[in-house]
């Protein structure tokens, strides 16, 4: 689930980078939250699954759509009008580290480690790897963008440790998708009409418009099922470090689709990133250390 979620949100750069050289940034925001919460509805209702009418259950969707959806999809729509993608998958690489900081402090269970300290840094040298330090050489540019980009990522750290309470108040992590898009896109409305004014806007072409439909129902619907599938059975920090699959599914993308090269960095910082899952998940340490006891 976490490869398929990778996937899926690595498309999203490529989404808005399309749909940006033509809307302003709360349009495209609005367009994907709304356009998702229709699909989600749509699959709730097929289910006859009714959506929950507890207002905690609501407060606390709304404290996710704006930790996980208003903050950080604005951020980086509009470092995207300035950055490279590249640049900002970097940033948005950051993300685990945040998490294994915040969840130090604000969680009881997810503690930090050495193993899972070593583990992020490993991964996040695995990204700056594989998309090459000339990329680096353009952090010292646009400096606000990158700001804003880093900000996002610190904004997906407080909201995968926001979202573990879903789970505690039985929400299903279909209905916790659900309940989100909406809450963003009532929260991201009024920005919208007051700021980008779209009923003043040209018409997109349907590239800009199969981009919206693309992040919407691909990266937005679809990534938020699989999202809170995951935060529910493997905790936090385990989920963001999807942030460093990102980078890869982009590449893997860009090689079937684009004719683009795999480059021996990009191997390079596969491994990489393998180490530090691997690290920062402990599990296959440990057998090596239990299949080292047994030989000895």
């Amino acid at each position: 689930m976490l490869i398929a979620l990778a996937a899926v949100w690595g498309g999203s750069f490529f989404f808005n980078g399309v749909a940006v050289r033509e809307l302003p940034v709360f349009t495209v925001v609005v367009s994907r939250v709304a356009l998702a919460a229709l699909i989600l509805l749509l699959i709730l209702k097929l289910q006859e699954k009714p959506m929950p009418r507890d207002r905690r259950i609501w407060l606390a969707f709304f404290g996710m759509g704006l930790l996980n959806n208003v903050i950080p999809f604005s951020l980086i729509v509009w470092g995207q009008q300035h950055i490279a993608s590249a640049v900002a998958s970097i940033l948005n690489a950051s993300t685990p580290l945040f998490t294994v900081v915040f969840a130090h402090f604000l969680t009881s269970e997810e503690k930090m480690t050495g193993g899972k300290l070593v583990g992020v840094v490993i991964g996040f040298v695995g990204v700056a790897v594989m998309i090459g330090f000339d990329a680096l050489q353009s952090l010292g540019t646009n400096v606000v963008a990158q700001l804003m980009c880093l900000a996002a990522a610190v904004s997906y750290a407080f909201a995968g440790i926001f979202g573990r309470r879903f789970r505690t108040m039985g929400v299903t992590p279909m209905t916790t998708a659900t309940g989100q898009v909406i809450a963003s896109s009532i929260l991201l409305l009024p920005l919208m009409l007051i700021i980008d004014r779209p009923w003043a806007l040209d018409t997109p072409s349907m590239a800009a418009i199969g981009a919206l439909i693309g992040v919407a129902a691909l990266s937005t619907a679809l990534a938020y099922i699989l999202y809170f599938r995951i935060l529910s059975t493997a905790g936090a920090t385990n989920l963001l470090l999807v942030t460093f699959l990102i980078p890869v599914s982009a590449i893997i993308l860009g090689v079937l689709f684009l004719n683009e090269s795999l480059l021996p960095k990009h191997i390079a910082g596969m491994a990489l990133i393998g180490v530090g899952l691997a690290a920062i998940d402990g599990r296959p340490w440990q057998a090596i250390r239990r299949l080292q006891a047994r030989t000895l």
